[in-house]
């Protein structure tokens, strides 16, 4: 009876993971699901300084997960390389504990666009799987409450990332255009840098990293011309140059209608006008002050005395 309900508790227990690496949306959540398997997947003869692979069930399928335990004054010391990742001499870690597990990350094609979703990307594609360098607590008698993460801090040299052994998203065919670094924060943000030489970058602490490069639009197809394109083309050009000769006729044809009218207007003007001349060319024309005036030739009458005039005489 207790075989069957301890059967009964790690197949439920087995489901639950499965269910929770399926529905997994979050870095976050994934970095914790491939820290707990593997814990699951040590044991207690595993040596220190040396790389252990962890298996990983099929619904991570993709996702390549290296770790290796060292001692913090160890790996102070002297340095570790693991997998794509250098660690260089004068590096801490912190909280400084007894020993520190050194976990790989290459979470592949499929699951490095996790990231898409949760770090603005926009203008830029990863041409390059997401490597991640992270590290856990892995004194003795380790329980689930004490596998807390631990901060890698390169003091002296910078941790180093070679990408290129990857053959990922085309990271070796990039068409001549140079990557650039991509740093994957724990705050949510995502930090471009320049290669220090081809396809290797660097970093000062732990994290995630990949390789992206700008977006590039294809230029424009040219358009395409066919023989109904062009007889429509041609068409529609005789159309519009035929109603803007017709508007131009028409204008130039108004403008002459009205300068004939306006000719005639003032041809029967002058006629008038000499009309008016003729008739009055009779009659003397003077100036009355600032007004021209019609005036008669002078004709004067002389008195006549009507009696003959008898001087007064005493």
């Amino acid at each position: 009876m207790g075989s069957l309900f301890f059967l009964g508790l790690l197949i439920i227990s087995v489901a639950s993971i499965k269910a929770e690496a399926q529905g997994i949306k979050s870095v976050r959540l994934l970095d914790l699901v491939i820290r707990d398997y593997t814990f699951k997947s040590l044991n207690n003869q595993l040596k220190t300084g040396t790389l252990h692979n962890v298996h990983l069930p099929a619904n991570l399928s993709g996702i390549k997960v290296d770790t290796v335990r060292y001692r913090c004054g160890s790996l102070r010391r002297y340095g570790a390389k693991v997998k794509e990742f250098h660690i260089g001499i004068g590096v801490t870690v912190q909280p400084c504990v007894e020993r520190v597990m050194v976990v790989r990350q290459n979470l592949g094609d499929n699951w490095s666009t996790i990231y898409y979703s949760n770090y603005d990307l926009s203008g830029y594609q990863l041409v390059s799987p997401v490597l991640g360098l992270l590290a856990y607590n892995s004194g003795t008698n380790i329980g689930f409450n004490n596998r807390f993460q631990l901060g890698i801090l390169a003091n002296q040299k910078p941790i180093t990332i070679d990408f290129r052994n990857i053959t990922g998203n085309g990271v070796s065919n990039t068409s001549g255009i140079k990557p650039l670094c991509a740093n994957f924060q724990g705050d949510g943000k995502v930090t471009l840098t320049k290669q220090v030489s081809p396809y290797v970058c660097v970093a000062t602490k732990h994290g995630h990293f990949g390789l992206v490069t700008a977006h590039q639009s294809p230029p424009p197809p040219p358009p395409q011309t066919t023989e109904f394109s062009k007889k429509k083309i041609s068409r529609w050009k005789l159309a519009v140059g035929t109603t803007v000769g017709s508007a131009v006729g028409a204008f130039l044809l108004g403008l002459l209608l009205v300068a004939m009218f306006v000719k005639v207007k003032k041809k029967a003007r002058m006629e008038e006008l000499e009309r008016r001349a003729y008739e009055e060319e009779a009659l003397q024309v003077s100036m009355v002050g600032h007004i021209r005036a019609p005036t008669a030739s002078v004709t004067r009458t002389f008195p006549t005395i009507e009696h003959e005039y008898i001087p007064y005489s005493s």
